[in-house]
């Protein structure tokens, strides 16, 4: 799957960043990446994006400095200044790509206001679907933060072919600082964005994938619009069972695959963890619409019986009947992937409490100024003064 990427704002150029950094250690030259920002600091602070690569927006308006978290002044210099954007995406080249990826946080201002722009235009410009992957702010970042989220995601919901999302909240890691748990989520998100685009790539040479799972499989599980969700979980593999205190006391720690045990019971269990497991975004899985199971790892671990034993699963638990399932063999790796993608789920609790929260910040936000406005023209009412004009 060869995805056009752009990381808009300051998340989404973080992920993007972790993205491209991932796609160089694994010697692939498939993804292409832009980054767009109204802060010139986050741009500067990307380490694996081209300088050629990055695109700095509303330089006359906000000077370099971000937009804060006010998205609708991002969506208006995102709008204003698209051509720009429009034009670094035809500089960089689309003949080649499957589809777009639009990646941002959908809580802060540039990439929440500014995605939903991109999307529209390119939409309406190119054939190939338009994909967004959002993350959603935690409830504890404030009621601000949701309310942007969730006038960025009905908007992005009208242009892209599906909304992949991510929810913040469902996603601490106990002991980390709120910055060490930005990065661990990041790591997590590219693992998955990373698996999604091995498939109908080049495989290494001599391996053949008894199930392959081309672009237009993926491209046809998330047509139609709606909202996504995606389970990942992953076994290492040990060729042989180690001995003494320290073999013991690893085995104690993690669960090892070895060659003794049954193949199409481990993956068909991996693929239940993955799509039972921590989602991106919790969901009811027996709201999704379609699926797509893709399983990755060394040739010798897959097993066409334990895939077709997982899409019959999946096929039983999801309200649809579409379930798209395959391998992908790679010795470039000592485990086993699982990657299950929910496709057009609409069961999602942290949405509706996302509604919830935006709606009250929305008539809080109206009352606040109202107040201020009368307590600003209060001021002057007892003093005998006139208007200039």
């Amino acid at each position: 799957m060869r995805f056009f990427a752009i990381g808009f704002g300051q998340a989404g150029g973080k992920i993007l960043d972790l993205f491209m950094e991932n796609e160089k250690l694994r010697g692939s030259n498939a993804l292409k990446a832009l980054a767009v920002n109204t802060a010139r600091t986050d741009l500067m602070g990307l380490k694996h994006i081209p300088v050629k690569n990055r695109v700095l927006l509303g330089q006359t308006v906000v000077k370099g400095h971000g937009v804060g978290t006010d998205n609708k002044l991002g969506a208006k210099i995102a709008q204003d200044e698209i051509e720009t954007v429009l034009n670094a995406i035809d500089e960089m080249g689309t003949h080649e790509i499957d589809a777009f990826l639009i990646i941002s946080g959908l809580g802060g201002g540039t990439g929440s206001g500014g995605s939903p722009v991109l999307a529209k235009y390119l939409s309406e410009m190119y054939s190939e679907p338009v994909y967004a992957v959002g993350v959603l702010p935690a409830p504890e970042e404030g009621k601000l933060y949701s309310l942007n989220a969730a006038r960025s995601m009905v908007t992005l919901l009208k242009y892209v072919d599906n909304l992949i999302l991510i929810d913040n909240g469902a996603w601490k890691f106990e002991g980390l600082s709120l910055k060490e748990s930005f990065a661990k989520i990041n790591e997590e998100i590219v693992r998955r964005l990373a698996v999604l685009a091995r498939a109908g790539e080049p495989i290494e040479e001599d391996l053949v994938g008894e199930m392959v799972v081309d672009s237009s499989e993926v491209i046809n599980t998330l047509k139609g619009g709606g909202i996504s969700s995606i389970g990942y979980a992953t076994l290492p593999i040990v060729q042989k069972k180690k001995s003494g205190f320290f073999g013991v006391f690893r085995r104690k720690q993690e669960r090892l695959i070895t060659p003794e045990e049954d193949k199409s019971t481990i993956i068909s269990n991996l693929v239940r963890k993955a799509a039972l497991g921590r989602l991106t975004i919790p969901c009811d899985i027996r709201s999704a619409e379609r699926a797509l199971v893709l399983v990755a790892g060394p040739p010798e671990q897959l097993d066409r019986k334990g895939i077709e034993k997982a899409k019959l699963w999946i096929e039983e638990q999801i309200a649809g009947v579409e379930v798209r399932a395959g391998d992908y063999p790679t010795r470039k790796t000592k485990h086993v992937a699982a990657l299950v993608v929910l496709a057009n789920v609409t069961e999602i609790p942290r949405v509706r409490q996302l509604q919830k929260l935006a709606a009250e910040a929305k008539d809080e936000v109206e009352i606040a100024e109202k107040e201020r406005i009368e307590k600003t023209i209060s001021l002057f009412e007892e003093e005998d003064l006139e208007p200039l004009f």
